[in-house]
């Protein structure tokens, strides 16, 4: 497993993007997207020390942003996706939502765990 990205939830993703240009070196935005796979908009940000910032918002993050709470989950790339999920529900992960295709990502897929380390996002490169 590989750190991609964190994923940062939002009410609005404008404003936390000029928010992050105030502080942030951006050197790339993507489009904001709509993913209906995972009912949500979605927009990339790289910084430039080339950490990536994933801004969500929908309704799939208005009960964590009710809470206040904003980090919304650390993505990870993998390059075998269903091999990794079997191997992280051995050590007592379990799966809030299992493989799809992702806009964001060309379509590539992505799955969701609770484990140890919080709400985890798997990136399957293959």
């Amino acid at each position: 497993m590989n750190f991609h990205h964190i994923g940062i939830a939002t009410s609005n993703i404008q404003e936390t993007l000029s928010k992050l240009k105030k502080y942030f070196n951006i050197i790339d935005v993507s489009k904001i997207v709509y993913d209906a796979n995972q009912n949500a908009n979605l927009c990339m940000v790289t910084l430039e020390n080339n950490v990536k910032i994933e801004l969500i918002s929908g309704k799939i993050v208005d009960n964590i942003l009710k809470k206040r709470q904003y980090l919304y989950h650390t993505c990870y790339s993998v390059d075998d996706i269903d091999k990794t999920i079997n191997n992280l529900i051995d050590d007592g992960a379990f799966l809030v939502r299992e493989p799809k295709e992702a806009i964001l990502f060309n379509n590539k897929k992505v799955a969701f765990l609770m484990w140890d380390l919080g709400l985890i996002e798997l990136l399957g490169e293959n």
